[in-house]
């Protein structure tokens, strides 16, 4: 058996960008370097239009028929890429599912630091998993576990409105609901 060792997340594949000789279609729908449209042309003679100006043809959509390519230097046009990759990465927020666990004898003033973590994860845009755990002889109180998990929510919706990701429903000795802010 062999165990993985792997400490970071394996790299994304880069995307491939073809130019010049690179370009396999015998056929390309040509732009200049202002984006105006050129026309259809052999891929040969676009490349050789392109080395007259000292720039690159750069298969911009590879698939249209034909294939869509852009006079312009490649470097430039890669940096530009990988550029607007980084900022969408930056920008974008990945949900995430935080717990807050209650129990049925819980006080009020821990009820209301459970509320206020959950109004804190809602506002990060996270889900809020609520659980109860039963033990013992709280196993034959699931309807008291039920109503005290309406309560928390209710209490809840009253500052946000809120959508059920799961309803309340038991699994086994554990009541659990999750809820996101919409």
């Amino acid at each position: 058996m062999r165990i993985s060792r792997r400490r970071h997340k394996p790299e994304e594949p880069k995307k491939t960008f073809f130019f010049n000789e690179g370009i396999h279609a015998p056929q390309v729908l040509v732009l200049n370097s202002s984006g105006a449209s050129v026309g259809v042309m052999n891929t040969g003679e676009a490349i050789r239009l392109a080395r007259e100006q000292e720039m690159d043809l750069v298969e911009i959509n590879p698939k249209t028929e034909p294939p869509v390519a852009k006079i312009m230097n490649f470097g430039q046009y890669q940096y530009q890429q990988e550029k607007a990759a980084r900022i969408r990465k930056a920008h974008q927020h990945v949900t995430k599912i935080k717990n807050v666990r209650m129990s049925l004898r819980i006080g009020a003033n821990d009820r209301d630091i459970r509320k206020k973590q959950a109004l804190e994860f809602l506002d990060g845009g996270d889900k809020v998993k609520i659980d109860i755990v039963l033990r013992g002889r709280e196993m034959q109180q699931g309807a008291l576990a039920f109503d005290a998990i309406k309560k928390f929510i209710a209490e809840i919706t009253e500052t946000v409105t809120i959508k059920y990701d799961q309803d309340v429903e038991r699994q086994g000795n554990l009541i659990t609901a999750t809820i996101f802010k919409s």
